[in-house]
């Protein structure tokens, strides 16, 4: 099946509200147009979300089950009583293990952490597990960015004599009654039925920030904590703006605030884990931290190890106060990611080559084999999305098989499929399943995923009856490339940190002559295309990653193309110029818009 064609959508631009909005809330019509592109028309909304201030963040003890879950962190403490921080082994798991880590430690706490085997215990918590921290002599669980879908083993979390403290921001499982939440002694939870904190997209990192704040708070018996307990908490930031840009929740509000001033402080101070972390990504101490960065350099990494079996190194890294301990994990960590990108790059190629030979008239895409691991699935599903636009399920098949095997699953999804609610409708052939509507995680067993991929297309089938939509590409204007020019980025900058619901402002350029195409990459490996585009008097480089494939397209009128496009400042031995990020071509002097 051919790469499917994307529909490019361009903003409508309402110059009247765009200069209302510029005058109101002081910024360039520029900055007021991407504002109202990302639907923030009122003057006030715009400054919080330009200027978000670190003394925006809402206070902790209005997040549900914040204040009982410090009474009782806090006593614990006091009692020393042993403590266990239960985290997920993805990013946002791992880094609000490390903010609870790092406090709990730093106010004396018997405490240990744990992040469960991808492969042997799966995500959220595991009942053999728990018997072993009980056995142990851990009376206190705290999960982290896990647990709300875990009823059975609160249950037994309860029989054992454990206290039990749910921190999470997954969806809960329903019942015919509503939700089903876990029988635990404290949930915390941004979305908690009943609750009514004012900001429901936390991420997991983000809701143990909101934990560890308040244990501080109650442990040192005032809203304003000593010097050193209020350093730590700014480091704490910096850690959970790594879990929201990786887990890529809306940076909107809170998580805007978090991100920004995180960042800035991994720049400004980074944990000794951290700096040799950025050391290997090839990030300078001097260069300005992005939401890009950790997208593509640091989340990556930090991954890595849970990817291909424990997350236990990385948390390692981020509480470590050592340098030569970082230094090797880091290291690691690096060899990791390496080893994780040639297996998706492998199991990518082999995945289209299933749908296109087995499935290439389905409604979505369900392909497995024993030869994937489990832990890089989901990315292979999101490079099938982006290929198919359709719905992607990637399994991970067991090698040796027997009546007791269980194949794991990973899903992303496509706007307006809710991908948790369709693995619910399709309960009864699962093992579990967990997760929310872009991305979700299932167990079944192997025998079940013919029935199952039938089951799945058809429920896809009927969500859309006039078939997959195709995915659109949205472009917040139309510019001449003689207007990208370096004022124009200072006021782009404004707009940092991107991320998801703020992506970087993406153009459409049209009528323009491309020149001097040719393949790039490192070794054989040429994966991308490298051109010049000219429009009357102004000509610019090009970049489009991952785009090789597409070099004849390009010329097949002659050189004539449109682009959907981010402009960037590329920095050479001191030396600054414009270049455009190809997002997307067509070829031709004009596109067809959606």
């Amino acid at each position: 099946m051919a790469r499917t064609e994307k529909v490019w959508h361009l903003l409508p631009n309402d110059s009247a509200a765009t200069n209302r909005l510029a005058a109101a809330a002081r910024v360039s019509p520029v900055v007021a147009q991407l504002l109202l592109n990302r639907e923030i028309s009122d003057p006030v909304a715009a400054r919080r979300f330009l200027d978000c201030p670190l003394a925006g963040l809402h206070p902790p003890l209005t997040l549900s089950g914040v204040p009982e879950a410090a009474e009782r962190i806090a006593r614990a403490i006091v009692e020393k009583r042993k403590i266990c921080v239960y985290g997920d082994y993805d990013v946002d798991g791992v880094t609000g293990t490390a903010i609870l880590m790092r406090l709990l430690g730093k106010l004396g706490a018997d405490a240990i952490y744990h992040t469960p085997d991808r492969i042997s215990e799966g995500y959220g918590l595991h009942t053999r597990r728990l018997k072993e921290l009980a056995q142990s002599g851990i009376s206190l669980v705290i999960s982290v960015d896990c647990g709300i879908a875990s009823v059975v083993e609160a249950d037994e979390a309860k029989k054992l004599g454990l206290e039990l403290i749910v921190t999470d921001h997954h969806e809960m499982k329903v019942g015919l009654d509503g939700p089903m939440l876990p029988d635990a002694a404290v949930i915390v939870h941004p979305r908690l039925p009943g609750g009514s904190y004012p900001f429901g997209d936390l991420c997991g990192a983000g809701v143990a920030f909101k934990l560890a704040w308040a244990v501080a708070q109650r442990c040192c018996g005032s809203e304003r904590v000593p010097a050193e307990i209020r350093e730590q908490l700014l480091d704490a930031v910096g850690l959970a703006a790594l879990g929201l840009v990786a887990d890529v929740v809306p940076l909107r509000d809170e998580n805007r605030i978090f991100v920004k001033h995180g960042l800035e402080r991994i720049r400004t101070n980074p944990s000794i884990g951290l700096r040799a972390l950025m050391e290997a990504a090839g990030i300078k101490p001097d260069d300005t931290i992005t939401s890009e960065d950790v997208g593509f350099k640091l989340a990556p990494r930090l991954n890595a190890a849970g990817r291909l079996g424990c997350a236990r190194l990385s948390v390692d890294l981020l509480t470590t106060n050592s340098p030569s301990v970082a230094k090797t994990a880091a290291e690691f960590l690096e060899g990791q990611n390496g080893q994780r990108q040639a297996m998706e790059r492998k199991y990518t190629q082999q995945a289209k080559e299933m749908v296109d030979r087995d499935h290439p008239n389905d409604a979505a895409v369900v392909v497995g084999s024993p030869e994937w691991k489990a832990g890089v699935v989901g990315i292979v599903a999101s490079r099938l999305v982006d290929h198919y636009g359709k719905p992607a399920l990637v399994i991970a098949m067991p090698e040796n098989r027997d009546k007791d095997s269980v194949a794991t699953g990973s899903g992303r999804s496509i706007p307006g499929f809710p991908l948790h609610t369709a693995l619910q409708a399709l309960d009864e052939l699962l093992d579990g399943h967990g997760g929310h509507a872009a991305a979700a995680g299932f167990k079944i067993k192997p025998e079940r995923i013919p029935a199952f991929r039938d089951r799945f297309n058809a429920y896809v089938s009927r969500h859309f009856p006039g078939g997959t939509p195709a995915p659109r590409l949205v472009l917040d204007a139309e510019v001449p490339l003689s207007a990208l020019t370096f004022g124009l980025f200072k006021d782009l900058d404004k707009l940092e940190p991107y991320g998801a619901g703020n992506p970087k402002p993406r153009f459409l350029a049209a009528g323009l002559k491309a020149e001097g195409a040719r393949l790039i990459g490192t070794g054989d490996t040429k994966k991308h295309l490298d051109f010049r585009v000219r429009q009357g008097e102004t000509t610019m480089r090009c970049v489009a990653w991952n785009m090789s494939d597409r070099l004849e397209e390009l010329m097949s009128a002659d050189g004539d193309c449109c682009l959907a496009f981010t402009p960037k400042i590329n920095e050479w031995r001191g030396n600054r110029k414009i270049e455009l990020q190809v997002t997307d071509l067509k070829p031709g002097k004009t596109a067809a818009l959606g």
